[in-house]
């Protein structure tokens, strides 16, 4: 894992990851290297001893001001929780400063989210003529016409609309963010596993999920069958023509 993302887990007795973006000085704009940063940090906590993770970021302007518009990533969905890793151990957000575009699917798709009242949430791909279209998920998230305003207008949530909204759970003094998320992640890390593992899981069967959701998770399973050990062992016996020896990763 590079240093653009990092992932720290202070003991096996917090049981708490913490998963940061360190490109402060382009206000942690997300290119290929962040999402792919992103993507490791959430497979590593997938596959780790640690109950509860808290996504954060660098520097004091923004969270993230979304797609790096000079070096854009090419599979942002990758660096999604729960779309380009599949989780069942609960993500809280601290956010800060400008979160834009991707950075705010980022954000939509973990399970609490604690923003710093300078916080301010935006979306203007219609008014710059992209989208990916993970967005549209924000439509089981909060209220329909809240989130067709926040998707379309293009217009500044900040931190006390966005807890009118739904998209935030809390909103804290400046700086403290992190902490108050730390303090959230404590109660989970000692709550019973199967308990908080089994209602994530059954909230996301609940949760209704956009084309673009969908699809992603889709490509998300099929990329990892096409990646995996066995595919490649797949490949080599055919070559060889022997029987192949499959372990099922």
């Amino acid at each position: 894992m590079s240093d653009i993302v990092t992932y720290s887990s202070e003991s096996s007795e917090d049981r708490i990851a913490t998963i940061t973006i360190n490109r402060a000085e382009k206000m942690n704009a997300m290119n290929d290297a962040v999402i792919l940063g992103l993507h490791d940090a959430f497979t590593r906590y997938a596959e780790s001893d640690d109950r509860v993770a808290v996504l954060h970021a660098a520097g004091d302007r923004a969270f993230s001001v979304g797609a790096d518009v000079t070096d854009a990533p090419r599979e942002m969905w990758m660096g999604v929780p729960s779309i380009g890793v599949q989780l069942d151990k609960p993500v809280i957000a601290a956010v800060h400063g400008w979160c834009i575009g991707g950075a705010y699917v980022i954000v939509q798709m973990c399970d609490m989210v604690i923003a710093s009242e300078t916080t301010v949430f935006k979306y203007p791909e219609a008014q710059l003529g992209f989208t990916g279209g993970l967005i549209a998920s924000s439509v089981a998230r909060i209220p329909h016409k809240v989130a067709m305003e926040f998707m379309l207008l293009g217009e500044d949530f900040p931190a006390e609309r966005a807890l009118q909204a739904g998209m935030v759970n809390k909103v804290v003094a400046k700086g403290t963010e992190l902490e108050e998320a730390m303090k959230w992640a404590t109660i989970l890390a000692n709550s019973a596993p199967l308990v908080v593992t089994t209602i994530k899981h059954f909230s996301q069967a609940t949760m209704p999920k956009s084309p673009a959701e969908a699809g992603a998770i889709s490509r998300e399973r099929l990329l990892n069958v096409r990646n995996s050990e066995d595919g490649a062992e797949g490949g080599r016996a055919f070559r060889e023509k022997r029987t192949p020896e499959f372990k099922g990763r």
